[in-house]
């Protein structure tokens, strides 16, 4: 379980330009959780769309290295993450993406895509796909997966992250991730974990990695501190 290994020959776009939009005038913390998330993930070149220029100005304050951008059109992107805060697109390109958040509603639209899709719903967020969260979490999780073709990162208790056919129970994280802020940054964390897949098989093996990840760090961080923020979380990404 790890980040993508580098190779010696490696430069910035060898390793993959991730794009987040995130964030909102209402939630402009999560534009900076989930770039955070994402400069986590081994991506050589992390980029920040978003056409709110004081939203702009904090995350390039914050992180220097993000590059900021107005549009998709005519930028490279490798994988993108929509969602976290309100942020969304009218379109997306074909490429490995990430839906968070209200955007998780874009599932039931989009026409059918030959890169991986991922949905990253907690249960409260499942009302974005007109579904009551009612039975098992394993069978919901399968049955969104198998409707809408997609991985699903059902978060709570035991994340679990299933393709319909394979499953996986996280059983690292605790309590500590159950505080606001915390979804950002792991969803930012896949999308950067997501930049040089070409198939499914291995986006489901990754997205299981960023998981098991993710709540690495908040262990970590919960060894430090008796109440655990995002920000620590996201802090321990960089050491675990």
């Amino acid at each position: 379980m790890s980040r993508r290994k580098l190779s010696p020959a490696d430069n910035k776009y060898a390793r993959g330009v991730v794009v987040v939009c995130a964030g909102s005038k209402k939630y402009p913390g999560a534009s900076l959780l989930a770039v955070g998330g994402a400069r986590r993930g081994n991506a050589g070149y992390v980029k920040y769309l978003s056409g709110n220029a004081s939203l702009l100005t904090q995350v390039i304050s914050k992180f220097p290295d993000v590059v900021p951008i107005s549009s998709l059109s005519e930028e490279r992107v490798d994988s993108l993450l929509v969602g976290p805060g309100g942020s969304t697109l009218a379109s997306f390109p074909d490429i490995p993406l990430v839906l968070d958040g209200a955007a998780i509603s874009k599932v039931k639209s989009l026409k059918k895509r030959s890169s991986v899709t991922v949905i990253t719903p907690h249960e409260g967020e499942l009302k974005y796909l007109g579904i009551e969260s009612s039975g098992s979490r394993e069978e919901i999780a399968r049955a969104i997966a198998r409707e809408f073709g997609v991985i699903v990162v059902l978060k709570g208790k035991g994340t679990i992250v299933t393709d319909s056919e394979r499953i996986f129970v996280d059983r690292i994280g605790g309590p500590e991730l159950a505080t606001a802020g915390t979804g950002d940054v792991l969803a930012g964390l896949i999308a950067s974990f997501l930049v040089n897949v070409k198939d499914g098989g291995k986006a489901f093996d990754l997205v299981c990695d960023a998981v098991s990840l993710h709540s690495r760090a908040g262990r970590q961080a919960a060894k430090k501190f008796t109440s655990v923020t995002a920000v620590e979380v996201l802090e321990e990404l960089g050491k675990v």
